[in-house]
């Protein structure tokens, strides 16, 4: 007797997250075979597909396209991951995050495909890639934009072939996947291009390896510095400037003909929760890497405030703690460690000895981050600012947290209640 598959989201995400052995298990041989039964393999996914792949920058640049492609009046499609809050995050049909049903079809789609011949068996990501590859296949936009969740050749988005591949940054993370070897990470992310396809290569200190691969294929390269530099004319989208020129030169390779009004337009209101999104005193981003906890105090620094600079720090086991610390000291003035729960977790306890090892202010230690956001919000100054950092999960359950104990009517986009990003 075939078993009942899932009816509610929540049903089916815990599906998903028992079915495999493993929760990440990098190759394209499985996933590449359910997407030839599904038939997302036989025909374009979308008129121009690009593919962002990146050590950190990829969130930022996805959000840019997408917001220079709707001002420029195109129909869009874009997959994503990891979620902060909800997983139809991870989809956006044009503009608008996917609902229960269309994600629901995905993963049904995905099911009958994978048990249609010998059963194959698929990751959570895996399952979510295809099915939102499927869900893009049913109504083909004008421009499809893929996030790379992890390296770029092995990864399951690399199963589509796009128009136009950009690599942010490379920098060290995900070791036990892709090692330490920058110049080895870098031929891992470039291998999202194609042959005789643009390369957008989106920072001027990539390892050499990237352009090597552009090389060795005949993919015309456009390098920042070189091809393509940011324009100072154009507003500040309060996202890393390098990611605002390289989505330009992506769309524009793409075949969008760019119209300085409309990019004027999508520039000043392009917004992406959890990168430098401020609320309040507070502000809340993803990084959780040593290259992107730099990124942060660069800008803290770059608009010091009157008061203290706290930081609420809670990471995965698997990320580097030590280095992302030693990033951030510079600027901080004080620490709440806080723990995360799951197989990959690390406590509150482990991140304060870090902290110590490196003569840095704990000011507590909590069970998760809710706890600690309330914590810190009883002891705040008017003039503290609060940088919540250290994983997806971290600012996910701030960011709930923050919603919960708003005053009524205040959302983190109310003027009165901002802090001018820095």
């Amino acid at each position: 007797m075939n078993e009942a598959l899932p009816t509610t989201l929540d049903a089916w995400l815990a599906r998903l997250e028992a079915a495999h052995p493993v929760g990440i298990d990098l190759g394209l041989e499985r996933v590449a075979e359910v997407a030839r039964r599904m038939g997302l393999l036989a025909d374009r996914l979308a008129g121009r597909v690009i593919t962002v792949a990146g050590t950190n920058g990829k969130g930022s640049t996805v959000a840019l396209l997408e917001a220079l492609a709707r001002a420029h009046g195109l129909t869009t499609a874009t997959y994503t991951s990891p979620h902060l809050i909800r997983y139809n995050e991870r989809l956006r049909l044009d503009g608008a995050e996917a609902d229960d049903a269309t994600l629901i079809a995905g993963f049904e789609a995905v099911e009958t495909a994978r048990l249609a011949g010998d059963p194959v068996s698929l990751t959570y990501f895996e399952v979510g890639t295809l099915g939102a590859l499927w869900a893009i296949s049913q109504r083909p936009p004008d421009l499809a934009i893929l996030e790379v969740g992890l390296g770029g050749r092995l990864d399951a988005v690399n199963v589509i072939d796009p128009d136009v591949a950009v690599v942010t940054t490379v920098a060290q993370d995900h070791a036990a996947f892709l090692g330490t070897d920058l110049e080895q990470i870098g031929r891992e992310k470039a291998g999202i291009m194609r042959p005789g396809r643009p390369a957008v290569l989106g920072s001027t200190t990539l390892p050499a390896s990237v352009r090597e691969v552009a090389e060795a294929l005949g993919a015309p390269v456009y390098a920042l510095g070189e091809a393509y530099a940011w324009d100072p004319t154009l507003p500040d989208p309060g996202l890393p400037l390098d990611n605002a020129a390289t989505a330009l030169q992506a769309l524009s390779l793409a075949g969008v003909t760019l119209e300085a009004e409309a990019c004027r337009r999508a520039l000043s209101e392009v917004c992406l929760p959890g990168r430098m999104q401020w609320w309040g005193q507070w502000c809340l981003d993803v990084g959780h890497n040593p290259h992107a906890a730099g990124y942060l105090a660069d800008r803290l620094r770059a608009s010091p405030g009157c008061g203290r600079t706290l930081a609420l720090l809670a990471m995965l086991g698997d990320k580097d703690a030590p280095g992302v610390i030693a990033a951030l000291a510079p600027v901080v003035d004080g620490w709440v460690a806080a723990s995360l729960t799951g197989e990959r977790a690390r406590s509150a306890d482990e991140l304060a000895e870090h902290l110590e090892e490196q003569g840095e202010r704990v000011l507590h230690r909590a069970a998760s981050p809710g706890q600690a956001a309330a914590w810190l919000a009883s002891r705040l100054e008017a003039e503290d600012r609060v940088l919540v950092c250290g994983s997806f999960f971290t600012v996910g359950e701030v960011l709930q947290w923050l919603a919960s104990h708003a005053r009524p009517g205040q959302t983190d986009t109310d003027e009165s209640s901002r802090e001018v990003a820095p």
